[in-house]
């Protein structure tokens, strides 16, 4: 096998909760990811002369040591002497330092395509045990599907499956620095905790409303304030007939879960006319089968 080509799926996180911060700095977390039909393609390339090369269709990107797609092929080519060369084509389509894990995205598909392309035999643990050494998210993004993500967002447990049901994203254009929004949430005392319990209730039951009504994320507190046009975007995706919405991750990114996907493409619209985002996206929950 010279040549792969893989789909790396964004995530979406049902709910999100911190509940303090480590002596390393990372923080403890309560979260509920979900992996959505909105994908980058990552093509991996066996070249015969030794070396890493990353090319992407976005120019503000970084190619080299500070991408993360590079640091995981150098994490493998470094632990198993891999004396071929690789290329790594990246064609972004999630929004980039957007909350939705598009980077570890990326690092998690080169991770598992040249386990397939080198014959490395890496379990889907082994890959996990690797991938955390890149960053928090890209475990469960070589996991994907419906998951409860615990520690610093390394302990994984599989939950049932989302139900299906349309999902509106909304990145605006706005900048969200994740460390910036962690030291701010270290400064203010949690008051208020998401029911996560709710979500796993609501997902066992396969309830929608159930799960949309219970979501939560700790992280609004601190970046919406700093970026009120996130606020903007739920009160739209609410009035147009989302059972919820809620910013992803540290944000700046807002989604919302739709029954009906014509409510949902009548939100994006109004979303456009306002000029509250360009990045809008109608797109489906992606499910996982396990065995």
């Amino acid at each position: 096998m010279n040549q792969v080509e893989l789909k790396a799926l964004a995530k979406i996180n049902l709910g999100l909760d911190v509940l303090g911060r480590r002596e390393n700095g990372y923080h403890d977390v309560r979260m509920i990811m979900q992996s959505i039909y909105l994908y980058d393609t990552v093509k991996l390339t066996k070249q015969k002369e030794p070396g890493i090369r990353v090319e992407t269709n976005l120019g503000f990107l970084p190619t080299g040591e500070n991408n993360i797609a590079y640091k995981a092929a150098k994490l493998l080519i470094d632990e198993f002497g891999i004396d071929e060369g690789i290329r790594i084509r990246l064609d972004k389509h999630i929004p980039v330092a957007a909350g939705l894990a598009g980077g570890s995205s990326n690092a998690a598909a080169v991770l598992f395509g040249m386990n397939r392309m080198f014959g490395l035999h890496l379990s889907m643990e082994q890959l996990k045990e690797r991938g955390v050494k890149l960053g928090a998210d890209v475990p469960y993004c070589i996991m994907r599907g419906t998951v409860l993500a615990e520690g610093i967002g390394e302990e994984l447990s599989v939950l049932p499956p989302m139900p299906k049901c349309a999902v509106l994203i909304a990145k605006p254009p706005v900048s969200v620095s994740t460390k910036a929004v962690y030291e701010a949430l270290d400064s203010k005392e949690i008051t208020e905790h998401p029911d996560i319990d709710g979500i796993i209730d609501g997902l066992k039951a396969g309830d929608l409303r159930k799960i949309a009504s219970s979501m939560g994320n700790v992280l609004e507190d601190v970046t919406i304030p700093m970026h009120p046009v996130i606020d903007e975007i739920k009160k739209e995706m609410n009035a147009a007939g989302a059972l919820g919405a809620m910013m992803s991750g540290s944000g700046p990114t807002v989604f919302g879960l739709f029954e009906s996907r014509a409510a949902a493409k009548s939100a994006q619209k109004n979303i456009r006319d306002r000029s509250l985002a360009k990045q809008v996206y109608v797109t489906n929950i992606h499910s996982v089968r396990r065995n």
